[in-house]
């Protein structure tokens, strides 16, 4: 039977994916005490066939390691368990994952993502929690990956809803308590602390988290076992042989779960474009040295992430190097600094760590400011540097910025936005690629084929980055004999029913994106969008008008710009303008054409077509009748 194309299969509602590796019925033999069936012979792989005889002889990597996936021992067919993605495909961020199987639910990170620069007004977009809502006497709990916004930054927004415990290693804890500090949910939310190597249940699911190497210390990966088998979700990692602290990715625990047999493997595909291997902090930490020394009569500032508790540290230790104090600057850096300290994360001689106000105190040559803003944050501590508006720093040619990360894609323009502010008040400034002082936290391509080898997936959904960082790592996973067939590229809320029968996809789940704007959660949409997008782009014109109940105009009308014109310079405009509105009234009134719906739809379509023949511009235009 030949293989179908997961990807047309994606589209569709309840399409179906039958493994060919799948046990046979007829070609396997039972046996009595373990109710395990026999494999049966392998069949060629779609990919191998399509490439040739000589081809379809090779064996695909996985054949030779893995287990047979358990069967009912009655013959009857798999336990099936549903994996829902709710968001982190085809988008960096919002990465969240629920798990269900024999009535049992959890969910794998609850992450947001920032908005895009046509979201006008919106602060944070969160997944769209209604699916999570509707099951939530099933949900036993959320188990966290690490400490990053697009992994715990929806948090408080679920548990106003449902009341769950959340599961993560220390330092993740540490991070999550500060927002739901923010938030006034402390209190009321049970938080569990994990380690990796240690098992723990939730419902029929037991969970081993594993120890990898990311851009933040604590993070795990979780290979979730269940009565339909063991899938593997690695979170953010990257493989990194010589890290800062906490040891290597425990490559062995992968290992070992290959050998016991993967139903399924959830991969970070980030950097599936970028070829051999990701960099190791290391490497930052000798550009560092060389830049102090560089910056030897300078004062430095470092922008970075917040949560980036490893360059934190580095920092600190060449400042202790060079005699220097450090302070921080920004919200989120001094409460995770702090919270890093508490929990002995970060280290620190006594009186290095110094207040911001204390700036001053001391010469410039002997000090380091960590900040925020390495993405240009409108608002961050950076950008108002840049802008001189910062109450405490104000940037000169004394200073030597470094800004310690790469843009990410769509705030490009911010970032130079902040460089250019910060080079004309006569700072030197280190950005972007000039030299090694950021690397990345995510696996490339060797990194992930190594994954991949170690767990022998038979079913592979590669998660965590837009389509076409998913379809190229779903290519790296065929290159290493995977069929094509087991490898399936999900979409948000679409429902995948694994078992040890094969992979299935069911009626997709209300799943999306929910726009946060202030203290308003849901309450901008599409709608409200396009509104901001037009004011935006075209401005507001406004008509107010006074109207007798028989339509006539007693007053008025008065025409108001705001993002259109400026009125003084374009007066024959605006009054030719309010000339035609008067005609409208009045073709309104004698053909007793009374309706106020009708009456403000022709203003409406008379001023739109005189302002575009006379500017090429189309203004929300907004008709306010009173009547008398």
């Amino acid at each position: 039977m030949n293989q179908p194309n997961p990807e047309k299969t994606a589209r569709k509602p309840k399409a179906t994916q039958k493994a060919k590796n799948a046990p046979a019925k007829a070609g396997g033999r039972q046996e009595a005490k373990t109710g395990r069936a026999k494999p049966a012979p392998k069949a060629q792989a779609p990919a191998a066939e399509a490439r040739g005889a000589d081809n379809a002889r090779r064996k695909p990597f996985y054949s030779r390691t893995r287990r047979p996936q358990q069967k009912q021992k009655n013959g009857s067919a798999a336990i099936p368990m549903h994996i829902i993605p709710l968001g982190g495909l085809g988008e960096v961020g919002k990465n969240i994952t629920l798990y269900e199987c024999q009535g049992d639910m959890m969910i794998v990170d609850c992450g947001l993502v920032f908005p895009d620069s046509d979201m006008f007004g919106v602060d944070l977009v969160i997944p769209d929690f209604t699916y999570v809502v509707q099951n939530k006497d099933k949900i036993k709990g959320v188990i966290i990956t690490h400490g990053h916004e697009d992994h715990i930054g929806a948090l408080p927004y679920l548990l106003k809803q449902v009341n769950l415990p959340v599961y993560a290693t220390r330092l993740t804890i540490g991070l999550i308590k500060n927002k739901l500090e923010e938030h006034g949910l402390l209190g009321r939310t049970k938080l569990v602390e994990i380690t990796p190597r240690r098992k723990f249940k939730l419902g029929c699911f037991s969970i081993e988290p594993i120890h990898v190497n990311h851009s933040i210390p604590d993070a795990v990966a979780f290979a979730i076992e269940c009565p339909a088998g063991i899938v593997l979700q690695t979170g953010d990692f990257k493989v990194d042989y010589t890290p800062l602290s906490g040891g290597p990715t425990d490559l062995a625990a992968f290992a070992e779960y290959g050998k016991k047999g993967v139903l399924a493997l959830l991969s970070d595909s980030t950097n599936a474009e970028r070829p051999g291997f990701t960099a190791t902090e290391k490497k930052v930490a000798q550009s560092f040295a060389n830049l102090f020394r560089r910056a030897d009569k300078q004062r430095i500032i470092i922008a970075t992430f917040a949560s980036n508790i490893y360059r934190i540290q580095q920092i600190i230790d060449l400042a202790v190097e060079n005699g220097r104090k450090v302070a921080v600057s920004g919200r989120s850096m001094a409460n995770n600094t702090q919270m890093a300290l508490e929990l002995g994360y970060l280290h620190a001689p006594e009186g290095v760590l110094i207040d911001i106000e204390q700036l001053n105190k001391y010469p410039p040559e002997k000090i380091v400011l960590i900040t925020t803003g390495s993405q240009g944050e409108p608002l961050s501590a950076l950008s108002r540097m840049a802008a001189s508006s910062h109450r405490s720093v104000h940037v000169g040619p004394g200073d030597f910025i470094i800004i310690s990360a790469t843009p990410i894609p769509g705030n490009e323009k911010m970032v130079t936005k902040v460089v250019n502010g910060l080079l004309l008040l006569g700072a030197e400034v280190i950005y972007e690629s000039m030299y090694d002082v950021h690397v990345s936290g995510h696996a490339c391509q060797e990194e992930q084929k190594l994954i991949l080898t170690l767990t022998a997936p038979r079913f592979f959904l590669p998660v965590h980055g837009e389509y076409k960082q998913l379809k190229k790592h779903a290519m790296t996973a065929e290159s290493l004999g995977i069929p094509a067939g087991n490898i399936h590229i999900a979409e948000i809320g679409q429902d995948i029913r694994l078992s040890a029968d094969g992979l299935e996809t069911g009626d997709p789940v209300p799943a999306g994106a929910v726009m946060v704007d202030g203290l308003g959660v849901g309450d901008v949409g599409n709608v409200v969008l396009r509104d901001r997008r037009h004011l935006s782009q075209d401005g507001l014109v406004i008509v107010v008008a006074t109207v007798s109940a028989d339509g006539r105009l007693l007053a008025g009308p008065d025409l108001v710009s705001r993002g259109f014109v400026y009125v003084r310079e374009s007066e024959e405009l605006m009054e030719e303008a309010r000339k035609l509105v008067i005609q409208c009234f009045e073709r309104c009134h004698s053909e007793h054409a009374h309706d106020w719906n009708s009456l403000k739809t022709r203003v409406r379509e008379t001023l739109s077509a005189y302002i575009y023949r006379r500017t090429k511009r189309s203004p929300m235009i907004l008709p306010i009748l009173m009547e008398v």
